[in-house]
């Protein structure tokens, strides 16, 4: 399990930086079943597979961020034996994996309290916390119309549009990238998410700078919306993933590059609010 974890982070199957810290954090489960004589050879093997998960992709911060703290308190708990071991690592794999999971509502709770019944939103990828948050809203029967980004070249905006379809309240237009200054005249505020927060920038899926400085020079409130697990201070340095030029077209490039960044830099000058669990930033 934690070797096709690696590779569906490394391959980015797992869209949303939240959920492969989830799927990471459950598949070190698997090493409950390893035998080990010590604590310290149990140890050394969470070590060595949660810093495998760690480098599947540089860029996840909540991944980097989940995967410190667990092997943090394994040591610091200092079991006696290895059952006792086993035993604190799946109660704190629990703990990470609800407080994960729970934060994302709780921001997306308060996400939806900007959503005014009949607003006009634009939103980018397929980030899973802006969807609970517009998941939130329908559910306190509010009605929105929304232009999701087609988010090219994995055309995560797809995801989006088909997740709402059947949903009574949102009517859903998928749009490609490139009519977003277009339709940003329509708009009320622009949602999207987060990979992380360093300092003044918002580390996010490619198209999300341009969307948001766009939206900064017609007006249009733009809202981040991630847990603050994203929030990252020392000791995590943030690597864009550069995927292969087959994304963007299949035939080989002849007297050409190719180039298919996966995530850029936002200021947050260029922001409205960033929403947490822990509350809603005014910039």
């Amino acid at each position: 399990m934690i070797n096709e974890t690696v590779r569906q982070i490394e391959e980015m199957e797992t869209q949303s930086s939240s959920i492969a810290a989830v799927k990471a954090a459950r598949a070190l489960r698997e090493l409950t079943d390893r035998e080990c004589h010590t604590v310290e050879d149990f140890l050394r093997v969470v070590e060595r597979n949660s810093s495998a998960l760690q480098r599947a992709n540089r860029s996840h911060a909540p991944l980097y961020t989940t995967q410190q703290r667990i092997v943090t308190d394994l040591k610091d708990a200092d079991p006696d034996s290895v059952p006792a071991a086993k035993e604190r690592l799946l109660d704190t794999i629990d703990e990470v994996v609800t407080e994960i999971e729970t934060s994302k509502d709780r921001a997306a709770e308060r996400a939806a309290t900007l959503i005014d019944d009949g607003d006009v939103l634009v939103t980018h990828e397929n980030s899973s916390t802006v969807m609970a948050t517009l998941m939130a809203a329908l559910d306190d029967g509010k009605e929105f119309h929304l232009y999701a980004g087609e988010s090219r070249p994995h055309f995560l905006g797809r995801r989006t549009a088909r997740q709402l379809a059947d949903r009574d309240g949102a009517d859903v237009t998928l749009i490609v990238d490139g009519a977003a200054g277009h339709y940003l005249s329509e708009a009320d505020r622009v949602f999207v998410g987060m990979n992380c927060l360093i300092d003044d920038t918002v580390y996010n899926r490619i198209g999300t700078l341009p969307l948001a400085a766009t939206a900064n020079e017609m007006d249009v409130p733009v809202t981040v919306v991630g847990t603050s697990s994203k929030f990252i201070g020392s000791g995590f340095s943030f690597r864009n993933t550069f995927r292969q030029g087959s994304d963007v077209m299949l035939e080989p490039p002849e007297g050409f590059d190719i180039g298919n960044p996966g995530y850029d830099a936002t200021p947050t000058r260029l922001l409205d609010t960033v929403v947490t669990e822990d509350g809603i930033l005014q910039f």
